[in-house]
């Protein structure tokens, strides 16, 4: 149904807003360098002429990266028509869609049969949205350019029947609650908006209408495609984000889906205004922006939770839109600005321009990153992830729900860095994205054997199986819940939180602190694993660190031959490099990494087993990396607990060839309590000073009285844990 006729540019880029930014060509250096890098770009494609294949190609195959190439450079090649006003961009643009107009007709579903839900331009729909997303900009673009025989003839036999195939022709794909359907909702609504036509408009902020899919399907990633029936653009904001903004499947896939949240978002904005869709769910899509920066390391890049491919960062061309959006519509915070400066270009927008001119005006701050527990879940009530910062350290704690299908069975589970460098690493995703040769760019069946499985995180894997047994429609069903969490003492950063389904019977409860004590020349971690459970069980417990050992206190033996760890579950992708028992209440071990010492003190037991372990076991292809771990087994264990230290302390130069403070300063750490109520460690420095934490594991209010006797001395706080 078509609307009442409306002016263009209305989408992102606006009559008004184009005359801003002509009049500030050549004051704004940002902007203006921003201007020239898209100019570049775009005239050397027209210099090489139009090229639309036909598709054949999986992503990093000259075709997907072709269309894929088009659809950018005709949305920067719209908003140049716009901003010089140099009509050889709308001819390039003009020509182009014609070309697609022409090829589409023809198509029939994409030749490559992999997808749930094949594209016709692309191996899947999500890549065909992709495009819609990027090409319905520069339709508005050249809106008024084109004739209304050759906007009906774009509109009838191209854009039409690609909103059509990617949503009413794919339910599987549209009708759903997933980054993918966030996509295809953008799309069909952007064109829909362009063409002014409130059906693809409904469609895309509320659904298709009358579809009802088997609510026991499921994705290529084992996602159920739609269990509870909701779909849309608006049910896309209000399941996957919570209200402190963190989107379930996590920092990586927020990224992805943050473009067509955002761009269409402020489509909504310019043509629609009263949705006011910024303020949609208390203004979530805002608040996403921050929870998305604050999940970045010191260099920027996303921690990889779930499937989180490793160097992804805020310098993707999705940042630049969040981060100029969240200026623009937002409070105008200043932090951004030093982003922006960072980013060094900026959307040629309305926003864009503003942030510009915030940069050149001098008006840019730091961007101040803090310690930030984000809940999960549409009403925040389903776990949470807590970033803990002290100094330069940072600890990564997730007590989360499943994540959707990109989720992976890793509940309690940490990663741990020092100036952006992993200490601890969370492996992230099996997959090499858009590199063909590795299974055409897509997700490679190590993701599900390997980097989905609990025994590839630093967390407990019990008797050898994952968390809900590797089964996503149970662990789906659960998340874990936080006991605490403190950031109010810049001396400790605190986080506690419990896991009662991951294993029926069994009940993990993890509460982990980053302490800065005179002692010490960096902070440290303190890591308390609390297991409870009605039978005896085999605990596993990895310590995926990274760099070089240096030295242990327990012998091993290294075998001559290489056998993996397990058959199933992981296991069988660890090869067995040592293995010994401790020898003492105490396991140590420290390693060299990025030049910077570390060093892991740990209670065990001389029943413990210790294993060296390197990841690469049966995979022929090479497709994992070969990464080391200390691995803790504990078995016969009903009820038990791990305490852990990991101690950042001193580096190493190179050039100098001198190693400062290359040994640890803790002597012993023990559990000198455990009971229902309290857990109580002590850490004795090699200066023989002493230590002492208390968490409350039961009662862990801020205002709560506690007194407790410990070896004849009463030790009285407020609060969730005591330390001193």
């Amino acid at each position: 149904m078509k609307l009442q006729a409306q002016e263009h540019p209305n989408l992102i880029l606006t009559n008004t807003g184009v005359e801003k930014i002509r009049k500030e060509l050549g004051n704004v250096p940002l902007l203006d360098a921003s201007l020239e890098k898209i100019k570049n770009e775009v005239d050397a494609e027209i210099a090489l002429g139009i090229d639309t294949p036909i598709p054949k190609d999986y992503s990093g195959g000259y075709t997907h990266d072709r269309h894929k190439s088009n659809m950018v450079v005709l949305q920067q090649a719209g908003v140049l028509y716009q901003i010089l006003d140099d009509e050889k961009y709308a001819k390039y643009v003009k020509d182009m869609l014609m070309q697609y107009e022409a090829l589409y007709k023809t198509l029939p579903l994409h030749p490559k049969t992999r997808s749930y839900a094949r594209g016709k331009l692309f191996w899947q729909c999500l890549n065909d949205s992709n495009w819609l997303v990027y090409v319905s900009q520069a339709y508005d673009c050249i809106y008024n350019y084109l004739s209304e025989a050759e906007r009906n003839k774009l509109e009838t036999n191209l854009f039409r029947p690609f909103a059509d195939h990617i949503s009413v022709d794919s339910p599987q794909f549209y009708q759903r609650v997933h980054n993918h359907s966030t996509w295809g909702n953008a799309a069909v609504g952007m064109i829909g908006l362009v063409m002014n036509d409130q059906e693809l408009i409904d469609r895309a902020l509320y659904g298709i209408k009358g579809v009802n899919l088997d609510t026991n399907a499921k994705d290529d990633d084992g996602g159920f495609l739609n269990k509870d029936g909701k779909a849309g653009f608006l049910a896309n904001i209000e399941e996957p984000f919570s209200p402190d903004g963190y989107y379930n499947e996590g920092p990586y896939y927020q990224r992805y889906a943050m473009y067509p949240f955002l761009i269409f978002a402020e489509g909504l904005h310019n043509v629609k205004p009263e949705l006011k869709i910024f303020e949609y769910k208390d203004g979530v899509l805002l608040k996403s922006i921050n929870a998305l920066l604050n999940l970045s390391d010191a260099d920027g890049e996303f921690f990889p939770l779930n499937d989180g491919q490793k160097g992804m960062s805020y310098y993707n061309s999705a940042l630049v839109t969040a981060v100029d959006i969240s200026y623009y519509f937002g409070e105008q915070e200043q932090g951004l600005l030093t982003i922006a400066k960072e980013q060094g270009e900026v959307l040629l927008d309305d926003s864009g321009l503003a942030v510009a001119l915030g940069v050149k005006n001098g008006i840019a701050k730091p961007f101040s990153k803090k310690s930030i527990n984000l809940s999960d879940g549409p009403n925040g009530k389903q776990g949470g992830v807590a970033i803990l910062r002290n100094e330069n350290i940072e600890l990564v704690f997730k007590y989360a729900s499943q994540g959707s299908s990109h989720g992976h069975y890793d509940k309690l589970s940490y990663s741990l860095y020092e100036k952006g460098d992993e200490i601890i690493q969370d492996y992230g995703l099996a997959r090499f994205v858009n590199i063909e040769q590795k299974g055409g760019g897509n997700y490679l069946k190590e993701n599900k054997t390997w980097a989905k499985q609990t025994i590839a995180h630093n967390t407990i894997t019990q008797n050898g199986t994952s968390h809900f047994g590797g089964k996503y429609e149970i662990g789906s069903k659960h998340h874990s819940e936080l006991h605490y969490y403190d950031d109010a003492y810049p001396k400790i950063q605190i986080v506690s939180a419990l896991e009662k389904n991951a294993y029926p019977g069994t009940e993990m409860h993890r509460t982990m602190a980053l302490i800065k004590d005179e002692s010490f020349t960096k902070p440290f971690l303190l890591d308390i694993m609390k297991l409870k459970s009605n039978n005896e069980n085999q605990y596993d417990f990895p310590y995926y660190f990274m760099g070089q050992v240096l030295q242990s206190n327990f012998d091993y033996e290294s075998p001559t031959a290489l056998s993996t760890l397990g058959k199933d579950n992981g296991y069988q992708h660890l090869y067995i490099e040592g293995k010994g028992k401790a020898s003492s209440n105490n396991t140590k071990f420290s390693w060299l990494g990025n030049n910077k010492f570390y060093s892991l003190t740990v209670t065990t037991n001389n029943e413990d087993e210790l294993f060296f372990t390197r990841l690469g076991a049966n995979d022929p292809e090479f497709n994992l990396r070969r990464d080391a771990a200390l691995m803790i087994r504990r078995k016969n264990s009903k009820n038990t607990i791990f305490a852990s230290t990991i101690e950042p302390h001193g580096n190493y130069s190179p050039v100098t060839e001198s190693a400062t403070n290359s040994k640890s300063s803790i002597k012993e750490i023990k559990v000198i309590l455990d009971t229902d109520a309290y857990t109580v460690i002590s850490i004795t420095t090699i200066n023989d000073n002493i230590k002492l934490f208390i968490t409350a594991n039961t009662n862990s209010s801020k205002e709560a009285k506690h007194t407790l006797k410990i070896n004849d001395k009463n030790y009285t706080w407020t609060g969730s844990y005591y330390f001193k």
